[in-house]
C-alpha cells in the first residue's frame, strides 16, 4: 500500500501530530515515549514529510475551520485516500467520519472512515466520566478510558471493525489504516492506542 509519501530520502516511520488546536503535547508525548520520532503538523510542507498523521482531541469545527485556513484540508484528505495511517481521538475521530450527523452548518470532516458519527453524544463537559472498556484485539487488562463531551459512532460501515463500545454505544472503530476513539488514550497513560497506530505506520512505511 502506498502511503502517499513524498520523498523516500528520509528514514520512513516519522509520524506527524495534527498541530492546529487541542491536545497536541499529549500525543507527542506518548509517541515519543513508545521511541516513534514526531513531526507537529502545521502545513502542507510538514504534512507531506510524514508516514502517519494522529488528529487530536480539541473541537472539531475549529480544527476543520483552521485546516483550510492553512491550506490543509485538502492534503489531508488526499493523503488518507492514498493510504495514511490515521489515528483520531474524540475529534479526530469526528473528523475521520464520513459523515457527521449533528455538525455545525459549515463544518465538514475529512472523512476517510465509512462511519456516521454524532457530536457530543455524551453531554457536555460536565458530563465528562471515566470507564473501563473490554477491547479483545489488544488483549488484557481492560482499557481505562476517559470521555470528555465524547462522541459515538453510530453507523457502522461494512468495512469497519467495531473494537469498544460503552453498552451498546460504539466509541472505538478501526477501518485498514484508519483508528479512531471516542476518548482519550492520551491522557490515562494507555499507549495500546498508540502502539496499534504506530503498526499500522510501520506497516504501510516498510520500516
Amino acid at each position: 500500500m502506498d502511503s502517499g509519501r513524498r520523498g523516500t530520502g528520509e528514514r520512513p516511520g516519522r509520524v506527524g501530530v495534527l498541530a492546529l488546536q487541542g491536545d497536541v503535547r499529549e500525543h507527542v508525548a506518548v509517541l515519543e515515549s513508545l521511541g516513534a520520532e514526531v513531526s507537529l503538523v502545521r502545513g502542507p510542507a510538514q504534512l507531506a514529510e510524514v508516514d502517519g498523521l494522529v488528529l487530536p482531541g480539541g473541537e472539531s469545527s475549529v480544527i476543520d475551520k483552521l485546516a483550510r485556513l492553512f491550506g490543509l484540508r485538502e492534503p489531508i484528505i488526499e493523503r488518507i485516500g492514498s493510504g495514511l495511517p490515521v489515528f483520531g481521538t474524540c475529534a479526530g475521530l469526528i473528523l475521520l467520519a464520513d459523515r457527521i450527523i449533528d455538525g455545525l452548518p459549515t463544518q465538514l470532516p475529512f472523512g476517510g472512515m465509512d462511519v456516521d458519527v454524532r457530536r457530543n453524544a455524551f453531554g457536555s463537559q460536565v458530563d465528562s466520566f471515566e470507564s473501563m472498556l473490554d477491547v479483545p484485539q489488544l488483549g488484557e487488562p481492560p482499557v481505562h478510558a476517559t470521555f470528555i463531551r465524547a462522541p459515538v459512532v453510530e453507523r457502522v460501515g461494512e468495512g469497519v471493525r467495531v473494537l469498544a463500545r460503552v453498552d451498546d454505544r460504539v466509541v472505538a472503530v478501526e477501518q485498514g489504516v484508519l483508528l479512531g476513539t471516542s476518548f482519550h488514550p492520551e491522557v490515562d497513560g494507555e499507549t495500546r492506542f498508540h502502539r496499534r497506530f504506530l503498526e499500522h505506520v510501520a506497516h504501510v512505511s516498510g520500516s
